[in-house]
């Protein structure tokens, strides 16, 4: 190497440890930076000479910077719900502007500092907005392509409200006295009711009414509407004896007492009743499970008191009070009428080399050629990692290295400038043999 080529070599070596320096600050800075990963400077030999010592090539050195993607942070704690960690393989999907088309536009991240902004939509702190699949208001998630940014939108916490359930099914859990049977004035009968919904959201009730009959064992069940119009009635008779002592043994004496397009009838099998409501262009169908033959599951006669549960399906109309996260990525709405159902699934980007993303401002990535593709998968553990509300993940910058690396890098520095002071001397040196 000729004089010249080592003041050359020398000047590249301080460009490269110039590049390594300033990567060492920017970890330094970004130390407490939510998400961050550290970059780190790769020492490279350029040969000019092709490694051969004697020609008068140059041998020098260049710095290629290395993003640590695939390093993690640790957790911190939170109070917001809308603050998500990963704990595990996976980046956030987030895009520059809400509901976003351009897809030169997607980004990844592990900055999940994510508040909604005035129209609901999640924001994190550099400006990117979360992106997810959405679930159909039956909660069935939308089909997607995971291999494509096409079907996210912007995941939104000011859903409004939901739409109301009607009432289905109607579940009576509950004993009948024994003692009240077979008496020859019969006691006045158990009345009881149980709310449902209609088809609009309304709460209404069916009445229900629990007579003892002069019959050991027997009762007669009679159910009337809002109104108080009867829809029909039943007999049921209970074993008194065996394995199967207070259970329905058998339902007869099934009368329809409703006026067309209201019915009512009964399955002597299963013990479902089926009533229809005239409340509506088409009447609304409830199951009533008052428990099948031989079975504890609904109703049971034994002595004691009277007792009577129903439990039913539907909803009235909410507004979403709240939020939360599952460890799958899936975002729930909390309603202010009991309800609760799937809005979102946040899914992770797994990319096939992570660490081949480039940067870009914010604290965010973009693919590669060297980082390859990509797939949108449910957070759900193992190759992918799993979601956590309520906390984010610091910096994997550990500040102990980055000062050791400063250390070296400054004194890399420092003898890059002797060679060039040395060599600079020299040339004044040659310049003088002509004097």
């Amino acid at each position: 190497m000729s004089i010249t080529g080592a003041l050359l070599a020398g000047v590249s070596g301080l460009r490269a440890n110039a590049t390594a320096i300033s990567g060492i600050s920017e970890n330094i800075a970004n130390a407490n930076t939510v998400g961050y990963k550290r970059s780190f400077a790769h020492m490279i030999t350029s040969s000019a000479s092709n490694g051969e010592q004697d020609s008068s090539g140059v041998l020098s050195v260049v710095a290629s910077q290395v993003t640590e993607v695939s390093k993690t942070g640790g957790l911190v704690a939170t109070q917001s719900s809308t603050d998500l960690s990963i704990s595990g393989n996976g980046l956030f999907v987030v895009t520059e502007n809400p509901n976003e088309t351009n897809y030169e536009n997607f980004f990844f991240t592990r900055a999940g500092s994510f508040v909604p902004d005035g129209d609901g939509n999640l924001i994190n702190a550099a400006g990117y907005y979360l992106a997810g699949f959405p679930y159909d208001i039956d909660g069935t998630l939308v089909a997607a392509d995971r291999g494509s940014f096409a079907a996210l939108t912007t995941v939104n916490v000011l859903d409004p409200s939901v739409v109301a359930e009607s009432t289905s099914t109607i579940a009576v859990r509950g004993n009948l006295p024994s003692q009240s049977t077979a008496q020859s004035t019969p006691p006045a009968p158990f009345v009881t009711s149980s709310e449902y919904f209609s088809p609009l959201g309304v709460i209404e009730r069916l009445s229900f009414s629990w007579q003892a009959s002069a019959t050991v064992n027997q009762w007669t069940v009679s159910v009337n509407d809002a109104s108080g119009a009867a829809l029909g009635n039943v007999t049921i008779d209970f074993n008194d004896s065996g394995s199967l002592s207070g259970s329905p043994r058998a339902f007869t004496n099934i009368n329809n007492l409703s006026v067309s397009p209201a019915s009512f009838a009964l399955d002597p099998t299963t013990g479902i009743a089926t009533i229809s409501l005239n409340n509506g262009a088409t009447p609304q169908t409830i199951e009533v499970h008052f428990g099948s033959v031989g079975s504890f599951e609904g109703l049971t006669q034994f002595s004691g008191d009277f007792s009577a549960a129903f439990e039913k399906d539907g909803t009235n109309t909410g507004v979403l009070a709240r939020t939360e996260f599952d460890g799958e990525g899936t975002m729930y709405g909390i309603f202010d009428n009991g309800f609760r159902r799937p809005l979102f699934e946040v899914p992770l980007g797994v990319i096939d080399n992570a660490n081949g993303l480039a940067e870009h401002q914010g604290n965010a990535f973009v693919l590669t050629g060297k980082s390859g593709g990509f797939q949108l998968l449910s957070a759900k553990g193992g190759s992918v990692g799993t979601i956590n509300s309520g906390a984010l993940e610091s910096s994997n910058v550990d500040i102990a290295q980055e000062m050791s690396d400063l250390i070296k890098v400054q004194r890399s520095f420092s003898v890059n400038a002797s060679v060039i002071t040395t060599v600079d001397e020299m040339l004044d040196e040659t310049n003088r043999l002509k004097r």
